[in-house]
């Protein structure tokens, strides 16, 4: 998959990040720069793409 690709991500992170974007493009941020700033607040939120429902879990440190 090459960089930038998106087709890893659920539907509602495409969304959450399309929101983002217009959000940070309202306060006067470049289209670009927005972009950019959505996909790096959706992968800090999620931990990236989709996931499978095993080996999941948080586990507490020891």
């Amino acid at each position: 998959m090459p960089r930038g690709d998106k087709s890893a991500y659920t539907d509602k992170q495409k969304r959450q990040a399309q929101h983002i974007e217009e959000s940070y493009e309202e306060r006067g941020l470049s289209e670009k720069e927005a972009e950019r700033r959505a996909w790096a607040t959706v992968n800090k939120e999620s931990g990236g793409g989709k996931k499978n429902g095993s080996g999941r879990k948080n586990h507490p440190k020891k």
